[in-house]
C-alpha cells in the first residue's frame, strides 16, 4: 500500500489537509487530518507531501496526439509523456489524424497504439463524415468511444459535415454526446477573400481573428444550439472563443442546459490578440484567440460555470512548420503538459477559485463524459493523482522543460507559482519516474451505457 499524507487534498466540494491510502490501481481511503503511527507502519510506500496539493488526476478531453499519420510532429508516446508530467492521467484524442478516425478500423487501430504507447489513460473520437452515419447510428460502442467529432468548419480528412440533412440526421439519431468545432464555414471563406484582396498572399497573422470572426464563431453556435434544442440532442461545443456564445448557454432553461455543455481551452484563457505582435504564428488556433473582453469573459464564465469543462486543443506541429507565414502556419499548439499549472496561475490572480481548477478539469470532465471511477479523490476510484507544490519565488517555463515532441510551446517565458511534482497513473507514478512498463487503461463511458 502507499499513503501519501500531510497533503491538501481536493475533495469534492473544497481543500482540507488530510492523507490517501491506495493500493494497486485503486485508492483505498481518503481522510482528513494526520494518519496514525500504526497506519504509516503498514504501508510500504509512504510521500510526505509537505503540505503540496494532492489533486484528482486532470482529464484533458480534447487533444490531437497526431498519431497515426502525422508522427513528425507528435506521437501517443511523446504527448502522453508531456502530458503526465503536466498532472493529466486520462486524454481524449480527435479524429483528424491520416488516415482520419471516421471507420471502426481506425478506431482499432488508435486503441492498440495507445495499449503499448500510452503513458495515460486513453479514448478516441470517431470522427463524422458526409457519408458514415449509419456506422454512427449503428455500430459504434458509446460505451468505448465517448462521442462524435462533428467539424462545422474547415478540417482535414473530409470532415466537414456542412449538409444540413445529413447533420440532422446525426444530432436526431446518434446515441451519444455530438461534439462540435463550431465556426460558419462560408463566413469565413469570405472573410478570407477579403483579407486576401487587401493583402495578397501576405496576410498579417494580426487578422486571423477576423477572418474566424466572432460572427463566424457565433452564427454557428447559435445554429448548432437551436438544431439540439429542436432534437433534444447531446450536444458538446468545443473551443468557445466569443463572449456573444457565452450568451446562448447563459439563456437556456434547466432542461437544456443539462444537454448542451461547452469547452474553454486554455490558451484562449490565456492569451488575447495582443498577444499576435508577440508571437505570431505561435498562437495561430481554430477558432481564433480573440479580444481581451472575449478572454476575460471566458475566464468569468468558468468562474460562474457557464463553462463546463476546461481542456486544452493541445495540437503539435514542428516549429519549421508553425514559423512559415500566416497562410501556410498550420493552426494549433501544444499545452497540455502546463495546461494545469497555467489554469492555477489565473486561479492566484483572482480569475477563480484554485477548486474551481479542479472542478473543470477533473470532476467534470469525469461526470460530463461519464468517465468511471475517475476524476475525484474518492475510496474505490481509480488512483489517478497529481502532487502540485508551491513555488512562491515563481519558475520560468524554458526550452527545456518542454517534453512535447515539438520542442516548444507559446508558454515559454511565462512564470509560473505551482509546479507538478509528481503524476500517479493507475497508481503507478509515471512522473517523474517513468516506469518500466505501462500503467494507462482504456477509458470507460458509463454516461453511453
Amino acid at each position: 500500500m502507499r499513503i501519501i499524507y500531510n497533503a491538501q487534498l481536493a475533495l469534492d466540494n473544497g481543500f482540507a489537509a488530510g492523507f490517501v491510502v491506495t493500493d494497486g490501481d485503486e485508492i483505498k481511503q481518503v481522510t482528513e487530518g494526520m494518519p496514525d503511527s500504526h497506519l504509516l507502519s503498514v504501508c510500504d510506500s509512504r510521500v510526505d507531501a509537505q503540505g503540496a496539493m494532492l489533486l484528482p488526476g486532470v482529464i484533458d478531453t480534447h487533444v490531437h496526439f497526431r498519431e497515426p499519420g502525422l508522427t513528425h510532429k507528435a506521437s501517443i508516446a511523446s504527448e502522453s509523456r508531456a502530458a503526465v508530467a503536466g498532472g493529466v492521467t486520462s486524454y481524449i484524442d480527435m479524429p483528424n489524424v491520416v488516415p482520419p478516425t471516421v471507420t471502426i478500423e481506425a478506431l482499432k487501430d488508435k486503441w492498440d497504439r495507445a495499449a503499448s504507447d500510452s503513458m495515460a489513460n486513453y479514448s478516441f473520437y470517431i470522427g463524422a463524415t458526409a457519408s458514415n452515419t449509419d456506422m454512427l447510428v449503428y455500430d459504434i460502442d458509446y460505451t468505448r468511444v465517448p462521442g462524435v467529432k462533428v467539424f462545422l468548419g474547415s478540417s482535414t480528412g473530409g470532415m466537414l459535415v456542412d449538409d444540413a440533412a445529413v447533420l440532422r440526421r446525426i444530432f436526431a439519431e446518434v446515441p451519444a454526446l455530438i461534439a462540435v468545432h463550431s465556426e460558419y464555414e462560408a463566413m469565413i471563406r469570405r472573410n478570407m477573400e477579403h483579407a486576401r484582396a487587401r493583402y495578397g498572399e501576405d496576410i498579417p497573422v494580426s487578422m486571423h481573428p477576423m477572418i474566424r470572426s466572432e460572427e463566424a464563431c457565433y452564427e454557428c453556435t447559435r445554429r448548432a444550439v437551436e438544431l439540439a434544442r429542436d432534437l433534444g440532442t447531446r450536444l458538446h461545443v468545443l473551443h468557445l472563443t466569443t463572449a456573444r456564445e457565452l450568451e446562448l448557454l447563459d439563456g437556456l432553461d434547466e432542461q437544456d442546459a443539462k444537454l448542451i455543455t461547452a469547452e474553454a481551452c486554455v490558451g484562449h484563457l490565456w492569451f488575447c490578440d495582443e498577444d499576435y505582435n508577440r508571437l505570431g504564428t505561435r498562437i495561430k488556433v481554430n477558432p481564433a484567440i480573440k479580444t481581451a473582453d472575449d478572454r476575460n469573459a471566458l475566464r468569468l464564465a468558468v468562474k460562474s460555470g457557464l463553462i463546463d469543462v476546461v481542456s486544452t486543443d493541445h495540437a503539435p506541429h514542428t516549429l519549421q512548420e508553425k514559423s512559415q507565414k500566416y497562410l501556410k502556419s498550420p493552426s494549433g499548439m501544444p499545452l497540455a503538459q502546463f495546461s494545469l499549472v497555467t489554469m492555477l496561475e489565473l486561479a492566484d490572480e483572482g480569475w477563480f477559485k484554485h477548486h474551481t481548477v479542479v472542478e473543470r478539469m477533473c470532476h467534470a470532465p469525469a461526470s460530463l463524459f461519464g468517465i468511471a471511477n475517475r476524476g475525484f479523490l474518492r475510496p474505490g476510484y481509480m488512483a489517478d493523482m497529481v502532487l502540485v507544490e508551491d513555488v512562491p519565488q515563481g519558475w520560468t517555463i524554458g526550452d527545456d522543460d518542454v517534453m512535447s515532441s515539438c520542442q516548444w510551446t507559446p508558454l515559454i517565458g511565462a512564470t509560473m507559482h505551482h509546479r507538478v511534482a509528481r503524476t500517479w497513473v493507475n497508481g503507478v507514478e509515471v512522473y517523474p519516474n517513468k516506469p518500466s512498463f505501462t500503467p494507462a487503461q482504456p477509458l470507460r463511458f458509463t454516461r453511453n451505457a
